[in-house]
């Protein structure tokens, strides 16, 4: 005998769901036995016999929709869920799309179907593409970004690049994801003496460069960090959602006090796409996702530089940042990782007008004069 679960009252659904589409790895049969392991794995997490009656049986539990045939030893299975589950927030919701079926292999998540009731609980991006370029006072050309690097550089040093690269024409400059709050490199102070820089060289070019400052931290500093940085003069932030959380971006995304374009980066969530029967998929993570957490740009590594995304996966981040999600924004895509000017070109006839292309060594490796190097960038994306 088993002991069985009545409830007291039942659940009120109002019968809309929301889908996920799982790439599953093996033969049909295997595939459709893990769709159904993924139904109430998100769920329930109970055993299938004991569900139940009534709406916990019927709605709550996932629900195949199809199961298709994708390529040679891999099925797509379509599994949608009460929107109800998702309980109207961000770490719930995710928890429903991948939670603990992220633990087994043969098993990726694909891309998200979610109607306007729950992306009506994410206002996204706060500029996305169209925001950030009435930011800088462009129209009609990528955005030129880079890092300020090495770890290890005290402030006044990082002052110094910053304003050699706003000089030389580069739209954002960002700390790098490695700069926090080390004893050579204190936030507060790196934070305002390179926000003063750049605005002195916009000063003098008439330009309107912003510097992003790493505001990834200790979950109480996130948003204090975020606070200083937009009272001394930062105009965008970089946050790690692998390393806050993803909430915490969409916190600081929605936050008026703040109010800062944000620029995601991919720190510590390499290992949900490395492999391509596991994780999560590129469009769907680099793209849906960081769109949904409010970032207004996502940075992830290009094909051809030191990492190994494909064209093919690069593809599917830049469809992801600009694909239909109701009201919520597009967002630069913004290969980087590797990248040298000797890219520019290529790069830009693959991603054409809608790009954040971030080059960082790069720079420096393009001869001794780091303004004129700036300028030459400018100048290749503009004749691309």
């Amino acid at each position: 005998m088993s002991a069985k679960i009545t409830p007291s009252r039942q659940p009120s659904l109002s019968g809309e769901r929301f889908a996920v589409t799982y790439r599953i790895a093996g033969d049909e049969s295997l595939a459709r036995a893990r769709a159904q392991e993924i139904t109430l794995e998100q769920t329930v997490e109970f055993p299938g016999e004991l569900v139940p009656e009534g709406a916990i049986r019927d709605g709550i539990v996932g629900r195949i929709e199809s199961l298709d045939a994708s390529g040679e030893g891999h099925f797509e299975a379509r599994i949608s869920y009460a929107v109800e589950s998702a309980g109207g927030e961000l770490p719930q919701l995710l928890n429903t799309v991948f939670g603990n079926t992220s633990i087994k292999p043969g098993i990726r998540v694909e891309r998200l179907e979610l109607p306007p009731s729950i992306l009506n609980n994410y206002p996204g991006p706060r500029f996305g593409i169209p925001g950030i370029r009435k930011l800088l006072g462009m129209e009609g050309r990528p955005v030129l970004c880079t890092a300020l690097k090495p770890q290890g550089l005290p402030p006044e040093d990082l002052a110094e690049l910053a304003y050699r690269f706003a000089l030389g024409g580069i739209d954002i400059i960002k700390d790098d994801h490695g700069i926090a709050n080390q004893g050579f490199s204190a936030f507060r102070a790196r934070a305002g003496a390179i926000a003063r820089a750049v605005t002195r060289a916009n000063y003098r070019t008439g330009s309107r460069a912003v510097y992003a400052p790493n505001v990834t931290a200790a979950c109480g500093e996130v948003r204090d960090r975020a606070i200083f940085a937009r009272e001394c003069g930062a105009g965008a932030l970089l946050v790690s959602p692998g390393l806050t959380g993803f909430d915490a971006m969409r916190a600081l995304a929605a936050d008026d006090a703040v109010a800062l374009p944000v620029i995601a980066h991919p720190a510590l969530l390499g290992s949900f796409t490395a492999h391509p029967d596991s994780g999560i998929s590129h469009y769907a993570l680099y793209g849906q996702l960081m769109r949904l957490a409010g970032a207004d740009a996502s940075i992830f590594p290009n094909f051809g530089g030191r990492f190994s995304f494909s064209r093919e996966e690069c593809r599917g981040i830049a469809d992801g940042c600009a694909a239909p999600m109701g009201a919520l924004e597009k967002i630069f895509p913004a290969p980087g990782g590797g990248m040298g000017l000797d890219k520019v070109a290529v790069m830009r006839e693959f991603y054409g007008p809608d790009v954040m292309f971030l080059i960082g060594g790069g720079l420096f490796q393009a001869g001794d004069d780091l303004v004129e190097n700036c300028r030459r960038f400018r100048e290749l994306v503009d004749v691309a």
